[in-house]
């Protein structure tokens, strides 16, 4: 694909897209389960950013901005609310099953919990994303699809 990405008599658009159809599954493959930390959102940022400067074939030696590649490349950082956005579809069904799988997502499990710092859960990182406020309120809002569709379409309007 680095011939077709980088090939300048290709507009930026069309690479763009392919780009999307391409690169990005295979990069996004499995993100409903991830938990999306400070330091995996700059990986992943920093990796949409990469594939940006190999299409316009800046270096990384130069000394353009970010946000002057994006102009650039008349787009804007859309990677992390895809992959937010995959994650709250997922959930929502998830939750609206209410079976083994809504448990073990919830961590809501029987049992003591580890020593030393717990691990975040998926549903506190949603629930910052969505502005929920509570990882409950995220929950019950699952159960209204309606509802849990507004919330996510104005979460990805809002970009993160």
């Amino acid at each position: 694909m680095k011939t077709v990405l980088t090939n300048k008599n290709i507009s930026i658009r069309t690479r763009r897209r392919a780009l999307e159809c391409y690169i990005e599954p295979i990069l996004m493959y499995g993100c409903e389960a991830w938990t999306i930390s400070k330091q995996t959102q700059k990986k992943l940022e920093a990796t949409e950013m990469w594939f940006l400067r190999r299409m316009l074939r800046i270096s990384w030696t130069a000394k353009k901005t970010n946000d002057t590649v994006l102009e650039e490349a008349h787009t804007t950082r859309l990677l992390i609310s895809k992959i937010r956005k995959r994650q709250a579809t997922f959930f929502g069904h998830v939750m609206r099953r209410e079976k083994l799988e809504n448990l073990v997502t919830t961590g809501m499990l029987e049992g003591k919990r580890s020593r030393g710092k717990q691990r975040e859960k998926l549903i506190e990182g949603l629930a910052d994303w969505l502005k929920a406020g509570k990882s409950l309120e995220a929950i019950e809002a699952t159960k209204d699809r309606k509802k849990w569709r507004t919330m996510i379409a104005n979460a990805v309007k809002q970009g993160t």
